[in-house]
Order: structure tokens, then sequence, then C-alpha cells
């Protein structure tokens, strides 16, 4: 492998292949899936599919979001120290590929011996939480080291944008994928157990095959970082080892770059997130909708388009200039879905247009920003620490999740929202919880996006103070190898 090292300048300059962007965006299909599904379908299934009472289901998925965030920096911090003929990252995705997908699709099973027999309701809790903690685990296994791929295959500064844009293009197109598999099977298929596993079972498959795509398309571009000390250890070689978890947590935070790129991300990330819990809500109970699902489609395919557009916008101008662009239009269509009348639908499918022309930079521009933040840790300390910064990132993005769903549900329970039974349509709403609907969809959003907005203006890490840390670790790696 080290034959085919890549000097840190060469790094610097060459521009990464079609072949290999595809590649390495693949690798993020399998987590837009099953995300997707997850997010959308999991919940419903317990309750109407597996008979799990409620309020047991909603501790198996608090039970597995506590995992998952606890074992993301864990993960991290071993993926970093992790030396394999395979690399540090795609060790991690070759070992966890096949359980990622195994035990994704045992989610859909329901277990001989669920009923809606109160006696079997224990069995059936504990059956999903040791899914769910299994998977979680293979989860952050696979996407956690390649995420930390990003600033390994390149430390050019389009080219890392470049690379973000492609995996988000793959990651809402599997979730599209996701969401279009699940129309189809409901509509041909009418037992609901069957189309349930019928998803789980074709998603998995779909999930697994492109991460190894991602494995063996992105080795060359990697291999001169696992085995090569001044790279892996930093040029100061056998510090980094003698540091704990702890320390190296407490060096990351008091990365002052890194703490704007956390605010921009969380606030961004959570707007987003009060978006897609309320468009149910907003889109059946205030405009009289029978489905949410087109609205949502809108919003998630206008996106997927978007990255390419914000990508080459953010080569030409800076990402700055791309973010605020995208900010803009996303306040514009919260604000809007806020005042929007009952009777324009026309007018609602144009506004979840605008949004997901915002939410693409949300997906794009903060993953961008965390590359040249590892950069200049590095520059500090003369180590690599991606996984570090890259678990706290998606630790934050469930976090938004987590705070999301919670927000909405308390403002729906205190403005009087009127649950449906399981398997049946929405009831109509008092006007007090459609207020509530209108703004946790609105005004929420648009607060926290103005927030990100004011965190991004002041982001210190232009693309000039980009140029000179990379000017000056191609100087520091000059002298190490003379």
């Amino acid at each position: 492998m080290t034959g085919n090292s890549a000097s840190e300048s060469e790094l610097q300059g060459r521009k990464l292949s079609l072949p290999t962007k595809l590649a390495f965006g693949a690798g993020d299909m399998g987590a837009g899936i099953t995300a997707t599904l997850l997010a959308f379908s999991f919940l419903i299934f317990l309750t109407n599919v597996a008979h799990l009472r409620p309020a047991l289901a909603g501790t198996v998925l608090l039970i597995g979001k506590i995992w998952d965030a606890i074992n993301d920096p864990i993960v991290g911090f071993l993926s970093d120290r992790t030396r394999s003929r395979w690399g540090r990252r795609h060790t991690w995705m070759i070992w966890g590929g096949i359980p990622f997908g195994v035990f994704f699709f045992l989610h859909w099973l329901v277990p001989g011996w669920a009923s809606p027999d109160p006696a079997n309701q224990w069995g059936l809790f504990w059956y999903y939480v040791v899914v769910s903690i299994l998977f979680n685990t293979a989860y952050t296994a696979v996407n956690l080291p390649y995420t930390a791929l990003t600033p390994e295959l390149t430390q050019n500064y389009n080219e890392r944008t470049s690379l973000t844009g492609y995996r988000f293009v793959f990651s809402i197109g599997g979730s599209l994928l996701s969401l279009a598999l699940g129309v189809v099977l409901a509509g041909s298929i009418d037992n609901p157990q069957q189309q349930y596993l019928w998803l789980g079972g074709i998603c998995a498959i779909l999930a697994v095959l492109p991460l190894y795509w991602c494995i063996w398309g992105t080795t060359d571009r990697t291999a001169y970082d696992p085995n090569r000390p001044e790279t892996a250890e930093g040029a100061e070689s056998g510090t980094e080892t003698s540091l704990s978890l702890q320390q190296q947590l407490k060096i990351a935070f008091s990365n002052r770059p890194f703490l704007f790129v956390i605010g921009i991300y969380l606030c961004s990330w959570l707007a987003f997130q009060l978006t897609a819990a309320v468009i149910p809500y907003y889109a059946i109970g205030w405009m009289g909708l029978e489905s949410y699902f087109m609205v949502a489609l809108v919003v998630q395919g206008v996106a997927m388009v978007a990255l390419l557009v914000w990508s080459a916008i953010s080569r030409r101008y800076g990402r700055k200039a791309a973010y605020f662009s995208g900010m803009i239009l996303w306040i514009v269509a919260q604000g809007g879905l806020f005042f929007l009348p009952r009777d324009r639908v026309d007018i609602l499918y144009f506004l979840c247009a605008m949004a997901g022309l915002g939410v693409a930079t949300a997906y794009l521009i903060p993953w961008s920003m965390l590359t040249d933040v590892t950069d200049l840790d590095e520059l500090q300390s003369g180590h690599r620490r991606e996984g570090v910064f890259y678990a706290f990132m998606v630790l934050l993005q469930k976090i938004g999740l987590a705070l999301g769903l919670f927000l909405v549900g308390q403002m729906l329970e205190l403005a009087g929202f009127v649950e449906s039974t399981p398997g049946q349509p929405l009831p109509p709403q008092p006007d007090s919880a459609l207020l509530a609907i209108r703004l946790a969809i609105g005004p929420l959003p648009t607060a926290l996006l103005i927030i990100g907005s004011i965190l991004a203006y002041f982001y210190p890490l232009t693309r000039e103070v980009h140029e000179e840390i990379l000017l000056k670790l191609q100087e520091r790696q000059k002298t190490v190898d003379s």
C-alpha cells in the first residue's frame, strides 16, 4: 500500500476523478435509506403491525437513540487509532457492512410469539430493543468512519465541497428511493406485515451494496494514510496515543472554528427536523391533503438537485455566499408556510421547493466547513483526529432529531392536539392545535435559521485562511520528509 502513497502536496493539489467521487458518494446511500425508513415508518410499524403498545414502542426508539449517541465518540476515537492494511476507516466499513444490513432487516420482522395479547408485550419490547442497539452499533461502525474519509481523500478546498455534494446526492437519492419503494409496495401488497418485510429486505440490500462500492472505489486514494506515521500520528509521532479520549475531546472543543460549525449545523439541522416532523400534521391538518408524501418528496427532490448547484456556487464564490443564499430562500419559505391560506395548495408546493433549495445548503456547507477544522487542528496539534470531530457532528444530527420531535410533541400536546387511533386517519384539530402546527413549521425554524446565519457570518475560516493553513502544513511536511 505504501507504494501507492501520495505526498501531502499531491493530495492538496490533485483533483479527484469522477469514479472516485461517485464511489465516495455511494457510501452514504445506505445511511439515507435506513435513516429515512426508520424515521418515517418504524414507530407506525411497531404499533400497527407488531402490535406493541405506543409507550413501549416509544421507549424502544428512545433506548436506540441513547445508545446511538453513546457509541459515536467511542467509534470515532477507535477508528482514529485503527491500523490495518485496509486503512483505518475502510476496516470498520468492511466488517460492519453486512451486520448493518442484517440488523436493519430484523427491524421489520414480527417474531412468532407476537400477538395483541398483553402477555407478549415485553418479549416484543426486548426483541426490538436488542435489534435497535445492534443496528445502531453497526450503523455507527460504517457511517462514522465513512464521514471521516472526506479530508483523507483530498485536502483541496473545492474538491472537498464537491465530495460533500456527491455524498448528499446519494444520501437524499437513497431516501427518495426508499419512500418511493414504500409507495409501490403499499399499492401492490395488501398484507401490512408482508409490505414491511419486503420493504426491509429490499432496502437492506440496497443499503449494503453501495457501501462496498465506496470501499473498493476509494481505497487507492486513502492508501497513504493508515501506515504513514507522519499523517496518521502527526509530525510529532508517538504523542497522540498517550492522550485519553477525554483529553482529545477537550482539544477538539477548544478549537474555536469547530464551535462555530457546531452552532451552524445544529441550528440548520434542528430547523430541518422541526419542519420534517410537523409536515405531516401541516399538510393533512392545515392544508387538508390526504397524504404528505408528495410534499416531502418535493422538498427532498429539490434538495438533491440543488446540492450540485450550491456546490458549483461554493466553488466560485465561497461557502459563505452559498450558505447565505440558501438561508434567504429557506427563511422566506418557512415564513410563507405560516401565513399560507388553507386553499392555496399550489403555493404550498412552490414554498416546499424553495425550502428544498435551503435544505441543500444545510446538508452541504457545514460538513464542508468541518474538513477545514480538521486541517486547523492538525496544524495546531500535529495530529489527524477526524474521527473525534466527525463523531460529534453526527451526534449533533441525532440531538437535532431528538429535540425536534420533542419540541413538536410538547407543543401539540399543550395546544390540545387530538391524537388518531392507530390505523385511522388524523381527526379534525382544534384551532389551538392548528396554530401550534403553524408555529412549529414557521417562526421556530425561521428563528433557528437566522441564528445559524449569524454564526456563519462570523465563521473565521475563510477560503484565504484555509489556503494559508494548507501552505503551513505543506511546509511542515517538507521538513518531516527531509
